[in-house]
């Protein structure tokens, strides 16, 4: 199994996530601990290579900027080295030691597990973000997503990779793996507050990767944009009739009709950007630096080894 790791700006945390995975995990044959270093500015990246001087079943690989979570996990489960990956937070707010609870389901014959938070330990807002996410993402969006999921997860390795390169414009981890299988299932575990430092997710940022899952997985939104223009449409005529026979009730239809149709818009506008982030363009992460084999394509520099590695195309052969 590899436990995937995604840090930013968590040195204070590096050696206590280190340690309770060894302590928890150490049992299992095979334990890989791959640290996905997301562009930090603090020791973090030194912590890395201290441990992985140390320990041999330490892998690390560092971006060559901030890219976001979505493309440090992903880029941990691109190159996890074994058939099981556990993806674990730096803040640890996932005890370790739940990921048998993960383990024993996964046993049954499951392709990936999702663990649901009980007893969270999150501020109020942060929770009452999620449950307002939860309502629309699942009930009115009907997105296909698992129900109080969490990125604390277990999944087999070539599953994940499938779901990673598929290379999607607004990759959503959670939300294009049940589109590949139905084999998944979720179970409780433990939640406990954050260990150290500062925490990495924003309201901002939460609000701003729930509009992308909204645009990406689901039609609906410009179904209904859609929906609204005729109104507004219909609406802006009768305002136009109604003005011509100078009746008052004129200027409150064409308000009606001009705030649905900025609306409107304002929507299908946000499908458009969607649509354009589908093309070729920047790729999902850039690694200056690892201590195992990376692709080419995944570094800034191919012709330049990372600390000695040569590519994974070459390793294979």
């Amino acid at each position: 199994m590899t436990v995937v790791v995604p840090c930013l700006n968590e040195a204070d945390n590096v050696d206590a996530v280190y340690q309770e995975i060894v302590e928890e995990l150490s049992g299992y044959a095979g334990l890989e601990v791959l640290f996905v270093d997301d562009g930090s500015t603090d020791a973090t990246l030194d912590r890395f290579r201290t441990l992985a001087e140390r320990d041999p079943a330490v892998s690390y690989l560092s971006f060559t900027r901030n890219y976001g979570l979505e493309a440090a996990f992903s880029a941990g489960y691109r190159y996890a080295r074994h058939p099981w990956l556990l993806h674990l937070d730096a803040d640890l707010q996932f005890p370790p030691a739940e990921a048998h609870k993960l383990i024993a389901k996964a046993m049954e014959g499951y392709d990936a597990v999702f663990g649901i938070r009980v007893d969270r330990q999150d501020r109020l807002l942060r929770r009452l973000a999620s449950g307002l996410h939860e309502v629309i993402s699942r009930r009115l969006l009907r997105i296909d997503i698992p129900s109080g999921g969490t990125s604390f997860r277990l999944v087999r390795t070539e599953l994940a990779r499938r779901v990673v390169d598929l290379r999607l414009g607004t990759p959503y981890f959670m939300a294009a793996l049940p589109r590949l299988t139905r084999n998944w299932t979720t179970t409780p575990t433990a939640h406990r507050a954050r260990r150290g430092g500062e925490p990495k997710v924003t309201v901002r940022g939460l609000a701003r990767h729930a509009v992308e899952l909204f645009m990406s997985y689901s039609v609906r939104p410009i179904t209904f944009a859609g929906v609204l223009a005729l109104f507004t449409s219909l609406c802006a005529l009768i305002g136009a009739i109604l003005a011509v026979l100078s009746h008052p009730s004129a200027a409150v239809l064409t308000g009606i009709a001009l705030s649905g149709g900025l609306l409107s818009l304002a929507v299908i506008a946000r499908y458009l950007v969607h649509i354009a982030r589908g093309h070729p363009g920047t790729p999902q992460f850039l690694i200056q630096e690892a201590n195992i084999p990376v692709r080419d394509e995944d570094r800034l520099y191919a012709a330049a080894p990372l600390t000695g590695q040569v590519s994974i195309m070459e390793h294979a052969s």
